[in-house]
């Protein structure tokens, strides 16, 4: 199975899911430090040039590979991408398990603002600071996205490519 955690720019929410999936984060609702949200592979590092990027972030305990992706404003980049993996794996008889889940409902707006400031306008003093208290605030909903995306990779259904557009977590 292949997890794939996407979002507007593919280094924040995104990158947390990852730890939180690949068991890198404590496993739990409570907020995180400054220390740990820092310490967290790509976030806040990312760049103009990994939009549109795959990012392996690691195999999780279960063998399952978490990847994540930056689409921008582009909502067709996921539906797009589910169109070329069902005709891959018609043409090559194969049924991986692909789940691509959605953390842009569990963005604060001083996330947002956070984001614009570091990776859009290179002001790092004021921009990673938002960043911190976003992640703060959302680490709770992230978290619950991660373990109900798992859930979600585990049950039996009819297709193999799976959306998962999060809107309960805003």
């Amino acid at each position: 199975m292949i997890y794939i955690y996407n979002d507007y720019g593919g280094t924040h929410t995104t990158s947390l899911a990852a730890a939180y999936h690949l068991k890198q984060l404590p496993q739990s609702e409570r907020k995180l430090t400054t220390e740990e949200i820092l310490k967290v592979k790509y976030f806040n590092k990312l760049t103009k040039k990994d939009f549109g990027k795959l990012i392996f972030h690691g195999t999780d305990e279960d063998g399952n590979k978490v990847y994540t992706i930056g689409r921008k404003r582009n909502k067709y980049v996921v539906p797009a991408m589910k169109e070329m993996i069902l005709l891959l794996q018609e043409k090559f008889q194969f049924d991986e398990k692909i789940v691509f889940s959605n953390t842009s409902p569990t963005v604060p707006l001083s996330m947002s603002f956070g984001g614009f400031f570091s990776r859009g306008l290179k002001i790092d003093f004021i921009g990673v600071p938002l960043l911190v208290r976003g992640a703060k605030q959302c680490c709770d909903n992230i978290y619950r996205l991660v373990e109900n995306t798992k859930q979600v990779g585990k049950t039996p259904f009819n297709e193999n490519v799976i959306i998962l557009e999060n809107e309960m977590y805003k």
